[in-house]
């Protein structure tokens, strides 16, 4: 299936274009996983280092293996700063995810960061994402502007009424609603789970209202149709962590008594 797909360097082109993708979440350190799920089909694959130990080093093999199984490798860092940026992108991520953008600000200087162009990213001409220097440097600020994809997460209740305003922020090509977030942040209110569906609802209505795709993770089939019904094209499907608990414990099960 690995060849069937389209090149992990068209995945901006695809989320801007509204096509459905199923990707997931890796937050192990090790390439293995990676590499099990180019054939599998996924999409792209968010490496995690906002949640998991995965450090410059990992983080660079973890690209490698996954532009190898032509599975667009995107990195949520773990915190916004643009050096961060620069790290991923320079080993050849194809999209970056920032936590925590609750304002325009801040949404800004995410985009800037992720650009050449109009933006503030520094030049490197000897890096994976350059090819090693194959092509020239003009070549390859072009190429990289068109092909890294922005992404930002609205997951804090302070957010939400900035998200219109965030969503059309130049250079920010899609919202992804961090639903745990926002369900933590009403702590052990019974209406949490409603509050956060309207959340949603809002959220995915200032993306559609500005054109920007939106990127979600659907926990059931019965909430990949909620996600679907307000517009998320784009889908993270659970994580390496998740897969192997589920299938260890439907192994358990079955070999249980």
């Amino acid at each position: 299936m690995t060849n069937e797909r389209p090149s992990f360097t068209t995945f901006r082109d695809r989320l801007l274009a509204r096509e459905r993708m199923l990707g997931t979440f890796l937050k192990l350190p090790t390439t293995q996983v990676v590499e099990m799920l180019g054939p599998l089909g996924y999409d792209f694959v968010v490496i995690d280092q906002e949640h998991a130990p995965l450090d410059r080093g990992i983080t660079d093999l973890m690209i490698l293996a996954a532009r190898a199984s032509n599975i667009a490798p995107l990195v949520r860092i773990p915190e916004f700063s643009p050096s961060a940026i620069l790290s991923a992108l320079d080993c050849g991520a194809m999209g970056i995810m920032v936590p925590h953008v609750n304002s325009v600000q801040k949404a800004k200087a995410v985009a800037q960061s992720c650009r050449y162009a109009g933006g503030q990213r520094g030049f490197a001409g000897l890096t994976r994402a350059s090819s090693w220097g194959s092509v020239g440097g003009t070549q390859h600020m072009a190429a990289q502007d068109s092909q890294v994809a922005c992404i930002v997460m609205i997951e804090d209740q302070d957010a939400v009424e900035h998200a219109a305003d965030i969503a059309r922020v130049d250079g920010v090509d899609a919202l992804f609603i961090g639903r745990g977030d926002l369900t933590a942040s009403f702590g052990n209110d019974p209406d949490a789970a409603s509050k956060v569906a309207e959340i949603s609802r809002t959220v995915a209505a200032a993306a559609r209202d500005a054109g920007v795709p939106l990127l979600m993770l659907p926990t059931s089939k019965d909430d990949l149709e909620f996600v679907k019904e307000i517009g998320a094209s784009a889908m993270l499907l659970s994580s390496d962590h998740g897969f192997i608990r589920s299938a260890a414990a439907k192994t358990i099960n079955d070999f249980s008594d």
